[in-house]
């Protein structure tokens, strides 16, 4: 029955597709460069949910001439079978975002129509692996251009041009666009980071939360992990239950137990954020980047739930040394020895610590060369984040000395700074994928206004013939 009305909502999707496909027409002609090679219109790296609904959206907008790619192999894409250790998005159940506002795409339909109206009221919040399913099958219904196992290397201009370097199994090979959109995951605005006494360890006894960590290793071994954020506690969980004795340290006194994200939540925040003025937006984002993410109460009590679970407010690491076997943790209160640590530290947005980008990064407008807060708001980490044009496009550091900047986009979490949340964002996606492709569809149209004024001017169809009706 299953997969009956799974076959009959295809079938709507289909169908609602169809309903709002006008107009079709298909206004971008195809273009080549300077040797003939093919040239995409829009290269969009990263297919996880943002890259994902991108493509959609560009095919709404008939800009078929573009291509996602995604260094993952297939189901790898984004967090959630990787290092997303979470048991259930944070999000609400009826979240919305990469259907772009078509009912039949949500992921309520989608899950109704496997186990019923009733499974769904039943729910509580949506299983990670059961988003990441929702996600492939949004990918396969709207037959998205998705080619896995490709890595961005570089990019640079190339006359009127976008060249991307990139890698796949086959080899090193160049893609040539008009426009780049970088959508690939979380940190790719930067890096993940942990202390330095830490990351000077030997790697077989510390990680950072993303890292691929054989937690079946560590059963009956003492874990300590760094971090109060939801990332930390989804590692310390994760160790928990494959046996591990864990003891979790954050260095403020307590807990953050408030979540500012569910506070903005709301269509205004989301659509127009973007449009404040500078001192508005450094004030809300510096607040808002400057508390932890608070935990949900199920990550709380999968935590809690454990005998041995110790937590330590208030106890900042120190340093940390190698001795031998594990590592010894200095904190305050004094020595701690574990045979394993994981940092749950967060990354740190900068787009100079990207390989991929070391020929742009140089050029870019940072926040710290547009803005400067006033006494009591500055923010040296928020000093890095790239200053993002209306349509989330790069901008220049010095007028003239890139304009192919302007033909890059950012959809990850550096442009939280500039937009709110929106690129690393399920709740903002339905706001900002809109937001970024029309700027796409402008820039497009614009580079085409004289094809299309010569393609305007020489129409010729007629509309109805010569002949009278009467005589026909």
């Amino acid at each position: 029955m299953a997969s009956k009305a799974l076959a009959e909502l295809d079938a709507q999707v289909r169908r609602d597709l169809a309903l709002i496909s006008y107009p079709e027409l298909r206004w971008l002609k195809p273009t080549t460069g300077p040797a003939g090679e093919k040239v995409l219109d829009v290269l969009i790296v990263g297919g996880g949910q943002g890259g994902q609904a991108l493509s959609f959206k560009l095919k709404l907008e008939r800009i078929d001439n573009h291509l996602v790619i995604d260094r993952g192999p297939a189901g790898g894409e984004g967090p959630w079978r990787t290092f997303g250790r979470m048991k259930t998005l944070r999000t609400w159940k009826t979240v919305t975002g990469p259907d772009l506002g078509i009912p039949s795409l949500t992921y309520q339909s989608w899950f109704e129509a496997q186990h019923g109206a009733q499974a769904f009221a039943r729910l509580n919040k949506i299983a990670r692996e059961s988003w990441s399913e929702y996600l492939h099958w949004l990918r396969r219904i709207l037959a998205l251009p998705i080619e896995v196992g490709t890595e961005l290397l570089g990019i640079e201009a190339h006359g009127d041009l976008l060249r991307a370097r990139v890698r796949d199994a086959v080899g090193e090979r160049s893609i040539l666009a008009r426009h780049i959109v970088l959508a690939h995951g979380i940190e790719a605005s930067g890096q993940w980071t942990m202390p330095a006494f830490v990351e000077r360890l030997p790697s077989g006894v510390r990680a950072h939360a993303a890292d691929t960590i054989d937690f079946a290793a560590l059963a009956g071994r003492r874990v300590g992990v760094l971090g109060a954020g939801a990332s930390a506690f989804d590692n310390a969980a994760t160790a928990l239950e494959a046996g591990a004795e864990v003891h979790l340290f954050c260095r403020r006194p307590e807990l953050q137990r408030v979540q500012p994200y569910k506070w903005l939540s709301f269509p205004a925040f989301f659509r127009h954020f973007r449009d404040l003025d500078d001192a508005t937006r450094w004030k809300f984002m510096n607040h808002v980047l400057s508390l932890r993410e608070a935990l949900p109460v199920e990550t709380w009590d999968r935590v809690t739930s454990h005998a041995s679970f110790h937590l330590h407010t208030g106890a900042p690491w120190l340093d940390a040394r190698s001795d031998g076997a594990g590592a010894m943790v200095t904190t305050p209160a004094g020595e701690h020895r574990f045979d394993f640590l994981i940092c749950g530290t967060g990354f740190d947005v900068d787009l100079g610590l990207r390989p991929e980008l070391a020929a742009v990064a140089p050029h870019v407008r940072t926040w710290r060369d547009a803005y400067v807060p006033p006494a009591g708001q500055r923010n040296a980490r928020l000093e890095c984040y790239p200053y993002l044009g209306p349509d989330f496009e790069l901008q220049e550091r010095t007028p003239g000395a890139a304009p192919w900047l302007a033909r890059i986009r950012l959809f990850n979490f550096g442009s939280t700074l500039s937009f709110g949340p929106s690129g690393s964002s399920i709740n903002g996606m339905k706001f900002a994928v809109p937001r970024l492709v029309e700027g796409l569809t402008r820039d497009l149209f614009r580079g085409e206004v004289g094809r299309l004024w010569e393609g305007l001017t020489a129409y010729d169809t007629p509309e109805f013939p010569i002949r009278l009706a009467r005589d026909r």
